[in-house]
């Protein structure tokens, strides 16, 4: 192996461990998962992690930032649109936010492994929420109350709580974790039905 591919090897060993991480603390839970087992599953030592890593928890934290810093690239068009809010944009942003919420297996075991690890990490459930849920439910909080200013919406309570907008998403989310297996949910008709349900609540009635 030349230098340079021991190089770029190297490079990338941090990413295959977390890589491993990630399917091992989605398996066992954060207590029960071992750096042996993370170590066995990405094909290095023990001791390769240490290089890398102080210890399980600081894995840890370095995957829940990785995973977070995947989910705000994906949503990165949502946070640059300066467009005029409108019922299409205000669709258009909550289907990709949908969509996320969907198919993105790790943005939805993020959610699963901050819920069952937020006492043991609160300062990393607070940076999340500073980083990601915050800004996302502040950004679509501002174009609601720009709509209902220009007209575009009613000025309906809705427009005051960002998050109602986005629950059936979390709905999605928390039901893809947990029965998929036994109710299979089509989430493009899921999508359909809850923004026909929210739209048209905060359409004028002209509209």
């Amino acid at each position: 192996m030349t230098g340079t591919a021991r190089a770029r090897r190297k490079a990338e060993r941090p990413g295959e461990i977390l890589d491993a991480a990630f399917e091992e603390f989605v398996l066992r839970g954060y207590e029960a998962t071992r750096l042996e087992d993370i170590a066995a599953r990405a094909g290095v030592t023990k001791g390769t992690i240490y290089v890398y890593f102080e210890n399980k928890e600081r894995v840890f934290e370095a995957l829940v930032r990785d995973l977070e810093k995947s989910l705000r690239e994906q949503i990165e068009p949502f946070f640059e649109d300066r467009g005029e809010p409108t019922a299409q944009s205000i669709r258009a942003d909550l289907t990709m936010l949908y969509r996320v919420c969907a198919n993105d297996r790790r943005g939805r075991e993020l959610l699963r492994l901050l819920i069952a690890e937020a006492v043991r990490f609160p300062d990393l459930v607070d940076e999340h929420y500073r980083n990601l849920v915050g800004p996302m439910f502040e950004r679509l909080g501002q174009r609601l109350r720009r709509g209902a200013a220009i007209g575009a919406f009613r000025d309906a309570p809705a427009v005051n709580f960002p998050e109602l907008l986005l629950g059936p998403a979390l709905s999605l989310h928390i039901w893809k974790l947990l029965f998929s297996d036994r109710k299979p949910i089509d989430a493009e008709q899921h999508f359909e039905a809850a923004l026909d349900l929210l739209l048209r609540g905060l359409l004028p009635p002209n509209i």
